[in-house]
Parts: C-alpha cells; structure tokens; sequence
C-alpha cells in the first residue's frame, strides 16, 4: 500500500503491521520444514529418494504445526511485554524525572500539552554518541530515549526539535512497524541457527520417516543404480532444505525495505509542524551527522535512531535517507536554512617536540583528546575562552565566547 500523504501513511503502517505478523508465521513454517528437511536426512542417510524425504518432511510439518504456532506466539508475547527492558538492557537507557532531567523533561511536556499528546516515558543513555530514538507498542509502554551526548551538544530548541521528531514516530504508528521488524528478525533468526545445527545433531522430527522408510527399504536396495539415484535424491533435499533457511533469513532481514524511508521525511515535517521552527530541525540533523554510533547497539536498535550511521552497501540497504536529502527536504518544502555539514573534530598531528615523543626508550604518554583537554587546560578554555565546538549552534560564530564546554563524542572541547 502507497503512502503519499500523512493519513495513508498511517494507514499504510497499520497495514503493514498486519501483513508482516502473518508472515512471520509464514517463515516459521518454512524454517521448520527446512528442518524436519534436514532432520530426516540425517536420521535415514542417503538410502531414501527425495519425494520420499519431501512427503516425510511435510507429515512433520503437520505434526510439529501447533508447536512451531505456539513458538512464534510466545515469541511476540515477550517482545510485546519485554521489548523495552531489552531494549534498555543494549543501549543502557534508564528513565528519569523531572527532578533528574527538568529541562528535557519540561520540553517533552510542553510539546506535548501544546498538541494534546498522552506524554511518553522519558529515558537517558549515558554516551557520547549524538542520538534519540522512540519504543513502545502502545500508549501505555511508549517512550522517548535520548543521550546524554545529545543534550550536552544541543541546545533547546534542537533538543526540542529531536524531541518533535521522536513524538511524530509515535502519532504516525511508525514505532511500532519498526518493534515488529526486530520481532519478526529476531524469531527467525533464532530458528535459522538452531536448524542449522540441525546438521551436526538429529533433529526431533524424524520418527514418521523412521517409520515409513523401513518398509521399503529393502526394495530402495535392489540395484546400486538406484542407491546412487537416493544418494543423489538426499543431495537435493539438503539443498532444498538450506535454500530455504536461508532464504527465510534473508527475508527476514530485508523486511526492513518494507519500512518506508518516507517515514523519516515525515517525522522531520512532523517535528517542524510541532515546533514551528525548521532551522532547529535542520542544525540538529547536521550535529547528529555521523556521530551517532552507540556502542554495543545491535543493528535493529540503530533502525529505530533519529540518525544510523550504519548504512548499507551504496546505501541500498540503508533504513535512514542520508543526512543532506532530509536537510533538503526541509529547505525546500519548509523554508529552513542550511548551514552545511558540520566538521569532525582532526586529531592532534605529532611535531618533533610533542610531548608524546618516547624519551630514552621509555613508553610515551598518551596524546590528548584535543587541543583544550581537561589535561592541559582544566578550565576547558582556549586561548580565546571557552569553545562548545563545532557542532554547536548552527547561528553561532566560529569564534568567541559560548554558554560553556560541551561534551560531545570526543570528551569535552
């Protein structure tokens, strides 16, 4: 179903929704059937045609139906309940008050009560890493989470405007198309490996083959032509079987395709609708840019990201249109301003007199973060004063005095 505007998008989403749960069973049943594949095989050789190992596998398929059903249910049940305490457990996210965060907590509300939105539970992760990101299946479980490198290194109205951003991916249901996804990869996954294990170790789902290939296994031995067609037929049901496990695999990975990327141009436009104001959208997508690594982050959490810096080969696979087509868009259609990529920070280059140079073999002390470090300068200050760096606000000049030093994903500048 076609997006195109703000209602059928939503629309679009529930839809969506639906179709990609029903295939996730769909794609247990494949797996299992790739593994009652590779459990008969393994339990009888190669001493049996294929459409005897095919019909065999589709008998297990039928016996082990209401398991792998139950299995797969089981599976959403914890996702439903448990996906943000697992979501929290990777990224380390933590909720806090208003007496812990009042001023993130503050902007979040306001924007809020100005457009009569149900307030979200508010989190922080401890990083470095410039990002935020939105969870929850329904309104009792969603959430804003945001680092503590963003706040450092934005100031209110682009906290405002991620925050804007964040709440538009609840209002348009594109958090929960996205928990799906990790859902239906995760399950899949899980089946992938253990069926593939299945080649080492006999599978479960062998006893109606044990059963009905004993009594003809006397005529399958008759001739060594037909051993030979058996062996052979036994080759192709083990291709089958991996074909289609991997197959599932990957099905279950580009799921994520299905995910509109028209689902990031939205919640910008749905931020600058909140906010009313689209340079603060567009100074923040531009500190964001390529700093917004978490570490240990699995992939599927980075999808949910404001920003992934993860993107795929030539940006095929990429979940997130890039930095400057969103910036674009805002230009465009918004009337924002663009003041270009922000530079990352240059290491320190090491002259003859740098005071990391080795001294009568002795190991050399490590280089500073950067030219104002804590360690050569702890009032945080340049010759000049103190400098929030070059990703501060996007009107700021490149010299002179600022609110103070920030601490963005290279320590404090």
């Amino acid at each position: 179903m076609a997006a195109y505007g703000l209602y059928t998008h939503i629309a679009a989403n529930k839809t969506r929704s639906i179709l990609l749960l029903g295939g996730l069973f769909v794609l247990v049943y494949v797996m299992v059937y790739a593994g009652a594949l590779i459990a008969e095989v393994l339990t009888y050789g190669a001493g049996a045609p294929a459409d005897y190992y095919l019909t065999a596998a589709a008998h297990d398929l039928i016996k082990a139906f209401p398991f792998a059903t139950g299995g797969a249910l089981l599976w959403i049940a914890i996702a439903y309940f448990f996906h943000q305490k697992i979501v929290d457990a990777v990224t380390g996210g933590e909720d806090v008050t208003r007496q812990q965060q009042p001023r993130l907590y503050n902007l979040l509300e306001n924007l809020c009560i100005s457009r009569g939105i149900p307030m979200p539970k508010l989190k922080i992760v401890e990083s470095d890493a410039l990002n935020a990101y939105a969870t929850g299946l329904n309104q009792r479980q969603y959430a804003v989470t945001v680092t503590t490198g963003l706040l450092n290194a934005l100031n209110d109205q682009e906290v405002e405007a991620v925050l804007g951003h964040e709440l538009t991916h609840i209002r348009n249901g594109d958090v929960q198309m996205m928990v799906i996804a990790v859902i239906i990869a995760g399950v899949v996954g899980f089946f992938a490996e253990l069926f593939f294990r299945s080649f080492t170790n006999f599978g479960y789902y062998g006893g109606y083959g044990r059963g009905s290939w004993s009594s003809s296994s006397s005529e399958q031995s008759s001739s060594s032509d037909n051993k030979r067609s058996s062996a052979g037929g036994a080759i192709i049901v083990i291709i089958i079987a991996v074909a289609l496990i991997a197959l599932a695999w990957a099905l279950s990975q580009l799921v994520r395709l299905a995910l509109s990327r028209s689902r990031e141009y939205l919640a910008d436009a749905g931020s600058v609708e909140l906010t009313k104001n689209p340079d603060a959208m567009i100074s923040a997508l531009r500190k964001i840019e390529n700093r917004g690594e978490l570490p240990g982050a699995t992939s599927a959490v980075m999808e949910l990201c404001l920003d992934n810096p993860r993107q795929g080969f030539s940006d095929l696979f990429a979940t997130h249109p890039s930095v400057d087509a969103r910036v674009q868009a805002l230009v465009k259609f918004a009337g924002g301003r663009d003041p270009g990529p922000l530079a990352l920070p240059s290491a320190p280059t090491e002259g003859p007199d740098d005071q990391t140079r080795a001294v009568d073999g002795q190991t050399p002390p490590p280089l500073p973060k950067g030219p104002w470090n804590d360690a050569t300068d702890p009032a945080g200050a340049g010759p000049s004063g103190p400098s929030a760096g070059p990703w501060d606000s996007a009107t700021r000049p490149s010299s002179g005095p600022s609110a103070g030093p920030l601490t963005g994903p290279w320590g404090r500048h």
